[in-house]
C-alpha cells in the first residue's frame, strides 16, 4: 500500500491546440514557441537531439522525463543516454566551440520508486553522441538533419576504456570505437551496439 500523501503524476501528452484558461485565444502552441525556438541554444539543442533520437528509436510517445537516470527507454527495453554538442553556439564567438562531451558516473534517479540508486555508474546500456557538426552561422539550423553526425557506443566499452573520466572529446570518442551512423540506420546500429556490448 503507498501511504505517500502526493503520489507521482504522470504527465498527460499535450496537443498544440489546448487552451491556456484565463488568456483569451491563447494555446499551449504560443508557450511552447516561446520557450523552445531556441535550438542552437545548448540546453534546446540538447532537449531537440534527445527528441530526435527517441524518434528514430521508436520511443517518442509520452512526455519526457526530465531528471530520470537515463534519457530514453526503447520498445526492445534497452536503456539509452544521449549527449550533445555542437560547434555553433546562440552567444557570440571568437572561434567555433569544441566538441566534448559529458560522461560522468551518477548516482542514478529512479522516476518509479523517487529514489537515488547507491552506487556511482553510467545508468544505460548504450550511449548516443549527437554532433551539431555545421560549422557556418548564417545557414545553421538544427532542424536539418544533414547537418547532425550520430555516433554510438556500449556503456562497457566507455567503462572499461576511460573508467571515471567525466569528458569525452569527439577525437577520443572516435578512437574508442563509437560507431557513426546515419539519422535513418540509429535503430538499428543502437540494437546492434547493444548485442555486442552484452
Amino acid at each position: 500500500m503507498n501511504d505517500c500523501a502526493y503520489p507521482k503524476i504522470n504527465a498527460e501528452r499535450k496537443n498544440e491546440n489546448e487552451q491556456i484558461i484565463g488568456i483569451p485565444e491563447t494555446t499551449i502552441s504560443e508557450f511552447w514557441q516561446w520557450a523552445y525556438s531556441n535550438v542552437i541554444d545548448n540546453a534546446e539543442r540538447g532537449v531537440f537531439a534527445e527528441w530526435l533520437v527517441a524518434k528514430a528509436l521508436g520511443a517518442a510517445g509520452g512526455t519526457r522525463i526530465e531528471w530520470d537516470k537515463y534519457d530514453i527507454l526503447t520498445p526492445s527495453g534497452i536503456c539509452v543516454e544521449v549527449k550533445t554538442s555542437g560547434y555553433i553556439q546562440s552567444w557570440e564567438q571568437k572561434k567555433l566551440s569544441e566538441i566534448v562531451f559529458s560522461v560522468p558516473q551518477t548516482q542514478g534517479w529512479d522516476s518509479e520508486t523517487n529514489t537515488y540508486g547507491q552506487d556511482k555508474k553510467r545508468q544505460a546500456d548504450v550511449y548516443v553522441f549527437c554532433v551539431h557538426k555545421h560549422k557556418e552561422q548564417e545557414t545553421v539550423n538544427p532542424l536539418d538533419l544533414s547537418q547532425w553526425d550520430f555516433y554510438v557506443i556500449d556503456t562497457k566499452t566507455l567503462n572499461s576504456k576511460i573508467g571515471k573520466q567525466k569528458t569525452l572529446t569527439l577525437q577520443k570518442l572516435i578512437g574508442l570505437g563509437a560507431i557513426m551512423t546515419t539519422y535513418d540506420s540509429l535503430n538499428e546500429t543502437v540494437e546492434n551496439v547493444c548485442m555486442i556490448g552484452k
